[in-house]
């Protein structure tokens, strides 16, 4: 009855043609659009509608939501599960958005309490994402990262895959797959890619990936997914194991997208 009624209503959703001015935001605002073909851009642009009307968007500390603040991250969020069901942000029920970065408080001693390690001072954050909660980003971040996405981060992306990896009840860098066999081949792979950034990071070693995404097998995975949307062509030529595991889960190849359509631009 649920699913009944959930595609009543988002086929009401979808008898509205999509902005023009949301197409212009995503125009600006999502550089990988221009890589698209027009079915997938047809499939975003509903998955945006659905996904901005579905979810409760609130802003925080006086920010003025707007539509290119909604629309840009909607499209970020939806690019990531273009080729997945549309039930994969199904744990996402509010976006709050801040003007700029927020701090966490600081982590006091209590009353009763020996500290054995030093008091956390107040610590920045650009985003997160709360297991039943809400996604928290900053709309300075955000756009700051719309602008450069070839450094590789994006916070969206980042909240958003921590969703994805919550569904199946925990955040421990694997989500939902379809068979045991993905799930072995998602281990073996991304557990070998793990421990090697984390001794590399423990070495003072470059590494491809940011060394944030050591922390734990969690924020693995967020930043790997950043580097898969940002940075697919490197990614995939220098961990091709791991491009191709993201690739079968997110179903979507961003690498020969952009070569398809570089080469395209380079024809007489």
């Amino acid at each position: 009855m649920w699913q009944w009624l959930s595609n009543i209503r988002r086929k009401k959703i979808l008898a509205t043609p999509f902005p023009s001015e949301w197409e212009r935001h995503v125009q600006k605002n999502i550089p990988y659009y221009q890589y698209l073909n027009d079915k997938e851009k047809k499939r975003l642009q509903d998955l945006i509608q659905i996904f901005i009307s579905e979810k409760h968007w609130l802003g925080c500390n006086n920010l003025e939501l707007t539509d290119e603040i909604i629309v840009t991250i909607a499209a970020h969020a939806c690019l990531m599960i273009l080729a997945l069901p549309n039930d994969y942000y199904r744990n996402v029920e509010s976006i709050y958005v801040y003007p700029t970065t927020i701090f966490s408080p600081e982590n006091s001693v209590g009353f009763f309490e020996v500290s054995t390690s030093p008091v956390r001072g107040p610590m920045p954050i650009l985003g997160e994402a709360h297991h039943r909660g809400p996604v928290i980003l900053v709309w300075d971040e955000v756009k700051r990262e719309t602008r450069h996405p070839k450094h590789g981060s994006n916070v969206v992306f980042h909240e958003f895959a921590h969703k994805l990896d919550m569904l199946d009840g925990s955040a421990d860098g694997t989500p939902l797959l379809a068979t045991p066999e993905e799930y072995q081949r998602w281990v073996d792979v991304c557990s070998k890619e793990y421990l090697e950034l984390c001794n590399n990071v423990e070495h003072g070693k470059p590494t491809f990936f940011d060394s944030y995404a050591a922390t734990d097998e969690a924020e693995f995975f967020a930043v790997v997914t950043e580097c898969f949307f940002c940075k697919p062509e490197n990614m995939k030529h220098s961990h091709p194991k791991l491009y191709q595991v993201l690739q079968d889960f997110y179903r979507q190849d961003p690498a020969m997208r952009m070569s398809s359509l570089d080469q395209e631009g380079k024809q007489p």
